[in-house]
């Protein structure tokens, strides 16, 4: 069933409370209007047309929030002329938390080609799924800007035998140098009424950090939207997802967050960091 409003404008209030203590309210302002409901445009079409990968948020069946990949040849995303409608060729692998997502919720996607540094978010609502392929109802479509995107590293993650399932905050060794060594993250965040929503974060290997079971990273200037911080300063459920592009395997987590704000000083972090964010995972899933 559907539970959303979706259709409402502007910032909510966690984005507009955030702007404010940033001071970059008025700033934030002028790009209100991105937010506007509206479906994909011709221009965006084209780019989706050519992109092989896409990162979905959603939730499993029992309700926790994840963030999967999704990778096919060019041409599995598709949107309809109305562009009010995104056709998803793909869908997660065996074994992935939402391979068995189900239909009637609202979900956010991200695609992003980080050799060319350019992303497009799109959050609907997931109004059917086939063995093949998910279909969504498009409500929002939005750039967004190419700051700290980096081309996929040549190896970023360990290789993987098998899916392994960790319940439980359990950060294995082998998992504490991946998220250390990344340079490339993608966050899946919700809100009550304005649904979910997929993004990516990214910096120079070793912006993640670690503190006993929970990751901590710094909150870069970006368009000053704020939209994942503004989520998570509502609703603490929190989604991450990590990508091997040399081999495929991904690491997934799924747990709450939290804004750090001023931040816990880090190791080679400037003292001029104005945020952060803890994530706490709940349970982690590896997959090659």
């Amino acid at each position: 069933m559907r539970t959303a409003a979706l259709p409402s404008t502007g910032f909510h209030p966690g984005e507009l409370a955030v702007q404010h203590r940033a001071g970059v309210a008025p700033l934030a302002r002028r790009l209100e209007g991105m937010l506007e409901p509206g479906g994909i445009s011709g221009g965006m079409a084209a780019f989706l047309a050519g992109q092989r990968f896409a990162v979905l948020t959603g939730r499993d069946p029992g309700g926790s929030l994840w963030s999967s990949a999704l990778l096919a040849d060019p041409g599995f995303l598709r949107a309809d002329a109305s562009g009010n409608t995104l056709h998803l060729g793909a869908v997660p692998r065996p074994g992935d938390p939402l391979a068995q997502i189900p239909a009637g919720q609202e979900i956010g996607v991200l695609i992003i080609d980080l050799a060319r540094r350019r992303r497009i978010r799109v959050n609907g609502y997931l109004s059917a799924t086939s063995r093949s392929g998910l279909e969504v109802a498009v409500e929002q479509a939005y750039g967004n800007c190419p700051q700290y995107i980096f081309p996929p590293a040549a190896a970023d993650g360990r290789r993987s035998e098998a899916r392994t399932e960790y319940p439980g905050p359990l950060l294995a060794p082998a998992h504490q140098a991946w998220v250390t060594r990344t340079q490339t993250m993608f966050l899946g965040t919700t809100h009550p009424t304005r649904g979910l929503d997929s993004s990516h974060r990214g910096g120079p290997p070793g912006f993640i950090h670690l503190q006993g079971e929970r990751l901590w990273w710094p909150d870069f200037p970006g368009n000053n939207m704020f939209n994942s911080i503004g989520n998570i300063t509502v609703d603490p459920a929190a989604a991450l997802l990590f990508v091997d592009f040399s081999t495929g395997a991904t690491l997934q987590m799924t747990g709450t967050a939290e804004p750090d704000w001023p931040p816990t000083p880090q190791p080679g972090v400037p003292d001029s960091t104005e945020r952060g964010v803890w994530f706490s995972p709940h349970t982690i899933v590896e997959a090659p």
